[in-house]
């Protein structure tokens, strides 16, 4: 796969007429377009004042423009994607934290950012999608102030996307990613999944957040194929989707996974029609069950990988078949290098033995944007400290067993939250599981879970935790079950353990 190093050149690989974006009902994008389009953009932007270094921030609803705006400005700007969900308190945390120099709203669509914006003397440029036009076509005007500082293309050291991580336990940092960074990442998942020119991606996944714009878009464009963009997950409509699209695969997060497997039953006529070649999962761990599932339903591999945020997304998968791919496992180092640190730093650890994951590589972030205490502790001897507790085996395979901070610690003994999820996702009547921590006078924490039942299932509080006492040693058996219609969830679909006890009124 050709070595490039920034958007502009990433984008040269696709065939001319070839599809670049794809939407329901819509003609596609070629890569021809695209490439035009990206001039127009970045000419647009260096007339409003915005140029290489400058952080726009997006507020956008998924879709093509969403896809095409990321990808346009990141050759020229900095992109900065904003989930539409915020409230204003939120997108002026955001806008403020930032810096942005421009926001980018869709015309005659309403949001708060645009108050915020105004308020705080940000540029707002109006995306205006072309009706008559391919997917993802769309002009932007602004207020045209002054030329941009620096114009032009971006080059691979410049950066590309800032992302905020999550702050479930502390203030949000700022995760800068270059060009060249979110191209390794392409590349590698590229590599990965060995995508070529004639497969073509279904994104169900949200384009404000990584997974979507490099496991989705960006590695699809790599690889000159093609990525077609929906309106935002919907498992009602997963289906029709697969037939209009006939994607040759797709990536996803285990519940939304597990909300199409609910959906399956009611669609054996478009599951004979797929022409899925594998599925991909990844941002938080798939339950065993669910890759069984998944695989005996489409009849192709499921394909588990390992991302995160400083990494531009992807550090780990699973090999394509006939390569051993492990349930419960996240495969072999694909993209960076992989190692298991001691928790205080002191040394690389050898196989089998658990420890904290560590990566470098060209996808990894270089820091936190002024956040000198946490690159202190995130960096050591060159690795990246990925917060997360795992273990390699002598084939290289890394297994994780949670987040170091959502290992449970029940008096001193650890215990992993996936371990005891597993084991009660193996009883019938359950359907979807979190187990977290939930805090004990004596012994500082224990062990609770989160329970949705499966369709018409019955099942009691007492029967669950002798099911477990039968697997998992007595200090694991959770001493708290919660019965729920739905888990809370964050923004882009992943199962939260930390703070769950409090969310639920259990702290």
């Amino acid at each position: 796969m050709n070595q490039f190093t920034c958007m502009i050149d990433l984008l040269a690989v696709g065939a001319d007429d070839a599809t670049a974006i794809g939407a329901l009902e819509r003609a596609p994008m070629s890569f021809t377009a695209l490439r035009a389009l990206t001039e127009e953009v970045v000419a647009s932007l260096n007339n409003n004042g915005v140029g290489r270094g400058d952080r726009v921030a997006i507020v956008l609803p998924n879709g093509p423009e969403m896809a095409a705006a990321f990808i346009t400005v990141a050759a020229g700007a900095v992109t900065a994607p904003l989930n539409p969900a915020y409230r204003e308190d939120e997108f002026d945390f955001y806008l403020d934290d930032l810096k942005a120099k421009a926001l980018i709203v869709q015309e005659g669509v309403e949001t708060p950012a645009r108050a915020v914006a105004a308020r705080r003397g940000i540029d707002i440029l109006e995306l205006t999608p072309t009706a008559d036009g391919p997917a993802g076509a769309f002009t932007l005007n602004g207020p045209a102030a002054t030329a941009a500082k620096l114009g032009g293309f971006a080059d691979g050291s410049d950066a590309a996307l800032i992302l905020h991580t999550s702050g479930t336990t502390s203030r949000p940092k700022m995760v800068p990613l270059s060009q060249g960074n979110i191209c390794a990442s392409a590349r590698h998942i590229g590599t990965s999944l060995a995508l070529s020119a004639d497969d073509r991606c279904l994104n169900i996944m949200p384009l404000f957040h990584i997974h979507g714009l490099i496991a989705a878009v960006l590695s699809s464009l790599a690889a000159g194929a093609a990525v077609y963009c929906t309106p935002g997950f919907n498992a009602l409509r997963f289906f029709q989707w697969l037939d209009e699209v006939e994607p040759t695969w797709y990536t996803a997060v285990p519940t939304m996974h597990q909300a199409i497997l609910s959906r399956a039953p009611r669609n054996a006529d478009s599951l004979e029609r797929s022409r899925l070649r594998l599925i991909r999962s990844s941002s938080s761990s798939l339950p065993p069950q669910v890759m069984s599932a998944l695989e005996e339903t489409f009849d192709c591999p499921v394909i588990e990988a390992y991302g995160m945020t400083e990494a531009a997304h992807q550090m780990a998968s699973n090999p394509l078949p006939p390569a051993e791919r492990r349930p419960g496992c996240v495969g072999l180092a694909a993209g960076p290098e992989v190692g298991i640190m001691a928790e205080d730093g002191s040394a690389l650890l050898p196989a089998g033995a658990f420890g904290e994951i560590v990566i470098r590589g060209p996808n990894v972030t270089d820091g936190y944007i002024e956040n000198p205490t946490a690159n202190a502790t995130a960096f050591t001897d060159g690795w990246f400290r990925t917060g997360d507790q795992g273990t390699l085996d002598d084939k290289g395979y890394l297994t994780l067993t949670g987040r170091l901070k959502e290992i449970i610690n029940r008096g001193g003994e650890k215990i992993s939250p996936r371990e005891v999820d597993e084991v009660l996702l193996d009883h019938p009547a359950v359907g979807q599981v979190v187990t977290f921590a939930v805090p004990h006078d004596r012994l500082g924490e224990d062990v609770g879970a989160a329970v949705v039942l499966a369709e018409g299932e019955a099942v009691s509080e007492a029967e669950l935790r002798d099911f477990v006492a039968q697997r998992l040693a007595d200090f694991k058996v959770p001493r708290k079950l919660i019965f729920l219609e739905e888990i809370p969830k964050g923004a882009t679909g992943k199962l939260q353990r930390i703070g769950l006890a409090e969310k639920l009124g259990l702290a």
